[in-house]
């Protein structure tokens, strides 16, 4: 009974798709409505609760002292984690992370890492020997579709809130996250032929294939990920690219800029 209802939302989504149309009235580049909350966990270093249409996660930042790798003797860590809590979806289950979540967390760990977000260099603390390692958790409170976009909006957000506890370790004042830049992600699907940015959880599920791409704020591309069976032609993943930059700039300066 399952996989015939689930085979209906699938025939459901992509007949709108052929009518122009989606399932809550969007257009196929329209982002559902975002929210951001800033500082919502008083336990944390920085924090913040992103909503996408009903999709929610919440990002905790927390740092402790740890010894930088070898190759980068002078650098501070980053540590992304994702968890599909049981709650969020009926499709998720308890016990350690899902390949899934591995995926995402990967995902929101490389837009952050790869596009230079923090300078690394100032959470140096002796070279070799001693660094700040920054821990980035993504709860997942409820799944409505497109975690992903979410995940990277809360992740640097929160980062954006966060401060380094220097004077808890005896090492000077505490002093903010050297943020330098703002990654999006932005995530795009292929049904039948059209894009269509921010899907909703029916539309993940009818799409064969699924492109995040997370820019700068210059508009370069510093992460992307492909999931699904399908492919994309040149020309998709071109109109893919200038679509996500665009909503990137969008969300940038409706949201983060905010904070």
């Amino acid at each position: 009974m399952s996989e015939v209802l689930s085979n209906l939302k699938k025939d459901y989504v992509y007949n709108l798709m052929l009518k122009g149309q989606r399932e809550d009235g969007r257009a196929f580049n329209e982002i559902r409505k975002i929210t951001v909350e800033a500082n919502v966990i008083d336990k944390a270093e920085g924090s913040a609760r992103v909503q996408y249409g009903n999709t929610q996660v919440l990002v905790g930042v927390k740092f402790q002292l740890g010894t930088p790798f070898p190759d980068s003797p002078n650098v501070g860590v980053i540590m992304t984690s994702l968890e599909l809590n049981p709650i969020a979806s009926p499709s998720f289950e308890a016990g350690p992370p899902r390949e899934n979540a591995i995926e995402m967390a990967r995902v929101t760990d490389r837009g952050i890492r790869e596009s230079g977000a923090i300078d690394l260099t100032k959470l140096c603390i002796t070279k070799g020997e001693k660094v700040w390692m920054v821990f980035i958790d993504v709860h997942v409170l409820n799944d409505e579709g497109n975690i992903l976009d979410a995940a990277s909006l809360g992740a640097i957000a929160a980062l954006m809130t966060a401060t380094v506890p220097a004077e808890r370790e005896g090492l000077g004042e505490d002093f903010m996250v050297p943020v330098r830049e703002m990654p999006i992600g932005i995530s795009v699907v292929n049904i039948g032929g059209e894009l269509m940015v921010d899907p909703g959880r029916n539309e993940e599920t009818t799409c064969d294939t699924k492109i995040t791409i997370t820019s700068n704020q210059d508009g370069s591309i510093c992460a992307m990920q492909k999931s699904g069976e399908g492919a994309l032609s040149e020309e998709q993943v071109l109109k893919a690219v200038t679509l996500a930059c665009e909503k990137a700039a969008e969300v940038r300066e409706n949201h983060l800029l905010k904070i």
